[in-house]
């Protein structure tokens, strides 16, 4: 199963946004820096993100600032900002009809796949940006001083 990196990349930048944005100013071309990825990309997701009001964009004096705070924002927040598909699986599209369990797998599966996707949901619907962010520091601050542990 492979998901997007969008979701990925997307989190990423607005930890980073949390973290840099009162020492410096935080370009999409900062970000594509932290991320590694390619800049076009990260105005792309900024733009995702600010259509739905969780960044602020300054244009002429660039930059970007959370508009929300980390901690009202989930990672399920994130995913439906970033992701075009909603659905997390995907079946194959003609199984055939004169077979028996071809003609009842997407009725099997979905019932099955609904429930793992509602779970999956919920889960991050409870994870917020502040949680992924201690931990980031956290991690951070024992990986810069391995006497800490």
């Amino acid at each position: 199963m492979k998901f997007s990196s969008r979701l990925a990349i997307a989190v990423h930048s607005l930890l980073a946004i949390e973290f840099y944005s009162e020492r410096q100013k935080v370009t999409a071309d900062f970000l594509a820096s932290s991320t590694g990825v390619n800049p076009v990309i990260i105005r792309n997701v900024l733009a995702q993100l600010k259509a739905v009001g969780l960044v602020e964009i300054m244009p002429g004096v660039g930059g970007t600032k959370l508009k929300k705070s980390i901690d009202e924002i989930s990672l399920l927040d994130v995913f439906q900002a970033v992701e075009t598909e909603e659905n997390l699986f995907h079946l194959h599209e003609k199984p055939n009809p004169d077979c028996q369990i071809g003609k009842n797998i997407h009725r099997v599966l979905n019932e099955e796949l609904k429930k793992i996707q509602d779970a999956v949901k919920n889960k991050m619907k409870k994870i917020t940006l502040r949680k992924m962010f201690e931990n980031s520091l956290q991690n951070q601050s024992s990986e810069t001083n391995p006497s800490s542990s």
